[in-house]
């Protein structure tokens, strides 16, 4: 598991084999069976997670009981409750998998220690953090101005490997619709396309 990792962190952040020793040493190997939790909501999130193998999501159930899902991840895409995470409080999010997956996890501290030590693991994780921040507000202002056939546009060019590998009502959940306006988005786009 760690050799994908490894390759991952060579290619992206151009780590030198003595750095990913230093990282290896403090990973942990963690493999979930389909629809098994990494994180349940009143839990605190303590690592760092990056996915070798599979898909999760991580989502938030509304008080009528609504899944509200707020990202995926798959396969060298990394996952955790940041919320959580930075302040040492309970998740307001779940984490489990839609696929039986493969992880590596690297607890906080150990993760703060490797920002600490490696500056090239440092620059890699910010510059990370600032795509993953530019995510995120691309995918506010399309949830605030975007039609639901423009936001499923969106997503089939932005996620095609995501797309076949989840089920049709969590894709709506993700996009904020209902199950049957995004069968009709499908269906009209099947045709123009």
């Amino acid at each position: 598991m760690f050799e994908i990792f490894s390759s991952y962190l060579k290619e992206k952040g151009g780590l030198t084999d003595a750095e990913l020793g230093e990282i290896r040493v403090v990973t942990v190997n963690r493999k979930l069976r389909k629809r098994q939790y990494l994180l349940q909501e009143g839990d605190i999130s303590h690592y760092n997670c990056f996915v070798v193998k599979g898909c999760l999501r991580n989502y938030r159930v509304s008080e009528d009981g609504n899944e509200h899902i707020l990202r995926f991840a798959v396969e060298n895409w990394w996952v955790s409750d940041p919320e959580s995470y930075n302040n040492g409080t309970p998740s307001k999010n779940n984490i489990d998998a839609l696929e039986n997956s493969e992880m590596i996890l690297i607890e906080k501290q150990d993760f703060t220690n490797l920002l600490s030590n490696i500056p090239r693991f440092k620059d890699f994780i910010y510059n990370l953090k600032a795509r993953s921040f530019d995510a995120s507000q691309n995918r506010i202002m399309s949830n605030i101005s975007d039609t639901a056939e423009e936001k499923y546009s969106n997503f089939i060019k932005i996620y095609p490997h995501i797309f076949n590998r989840v089920p049709l009502h969590m894709i709506a959940s993700y996009l904020g619709v209902s199950r049957e306006t995004l069968s009709r988005i499908r269906n009209q786009y099947a045709k123009d396309h």
